[in-house]
């Protein structure tokens, strides 16, 4: 039987300065640690005041992060083109980390469709603004 992976997703995050916080890591390792999502690739993006970009891989992180790269289930999986798009995205003296996630809780779903014989259509992610702008609408009228 053909191995079935779960969808997987990336995550851009930007921040200001050009380095990242380890703390801001926490939240990826507490995520992960739950088993909902399988960490397969990182990098940390920097792009200096004159535009200059650093790439960081994981196991070129400073000491204080919480990630290894014995974390990774596919590292090498974000390639120069998708650094190289979503580097444009950056601004001037910023950071950004960029994510590749196997979305595991999907992967019962995922290996269900395929023996039915189902095809996936198409998939879309809704960004997390947008989702809670629309709940704001509606769950006041639930409640009503």
């Amino acid at each position: 039987m053909p191995r079935v992976s779960a969808p997987s997703t990336s995550t851009f995050s930007v921040c200001r300065g050009q380095s990242l916080d380890p703390a801001a890591f926490s939240a990826l390792t507490d995520i992960t640690d739950t088993g909902l999502v399988r960490l397969l690739d990182l990098i940390v993006i920097s792009k200096s005041d004159d535009g200059e970009l650093t790439l960081v891989e994981v196991e070129e992180l400073p000491n204080g992060f919480e990630i290894n790269v014995e974390m990774l289930g596919a590292s090498g999986l974000l390639g120069h083109e998708d650094i190289t798009e979503l580097a444009e995205a950056i601004p001037a003296g910023a950071s950004a980390l960029l994510v590749a996630l196997e979305l595991v809780y999907q992967r019962e779903l995922a290996a269900r469709t395929a023996e039915s014989g189902a095809v996936l259509l198409g998939y879309e992610r809704i960004p997390a603004p947008v989702v809670n702008a629309l709940m704001d609408t509606i769950i006041p009228k639930l409640e009503v």
